[in-house]
């Protein structure tokens, strides 16, 4: 197993069950998301079932990776030590084109420059040789 890149010093997500095959395709620099191949409805965080038709059928469908920010928050004080030298960092709320809502860490856009409605698109970082993890930056 690789090991985390010396740059990244952050916790990495958990990698297992349904968010693994999330993050795989992260590792390739693709965001994907389930889509229900009973009905077509998108959704994100990963399920085994679908929320509108109950359908346990879905595909991994790519996604434009576009979207807007629809809340956000700064963090200014750190929780966990990892996080010392990071603050301040936005973390945005985004509604995707597809229609489903993703949180990310946001990056290359001052806080005081957020705002509702801003379009944003994403982008990958990679954390370690065995993931990249999806960020958001400022489109345009």
């Amino acid at each position: 197993m690789a090991s985390q890149s010396p740059q990244y010093k952050l916790p990495l997500p958990a990698r297992i069950g349904l968010a693994a095959e999330f993050y795989r395709y992260c590792k390739e620099h693709e965001l994907r998301f389930q889509r229900c191949t009973g009905c077509g409805a998108w959704r994100h965080l990963p399920r085994p079932m679908c929320g509108e038709c109950g359908s346990f059928d879905y595909q991994w469908a790519r996604s434009s990776g576009r979207g807007t920010v629809y809340s956000w928050i700064t963090v200014v004080q750190p929780l966990l030590p990892a996080f010392n030298d990071a603050v301040p960092y936005s973390v945005v709320l985004v509604d995707m084109e597809e229609g489903v809502r993703m949180v990310a860490m946001l990056q290359d856009t001052a806080p005081e420059a957020l705002r509702i409605g801003m379009p944003v698109e994403v982008v990958f970082e990679d954390a370690a040789a065995e993931i990249a993890l999806p960020r958001f930056k400022k489109s345009g």
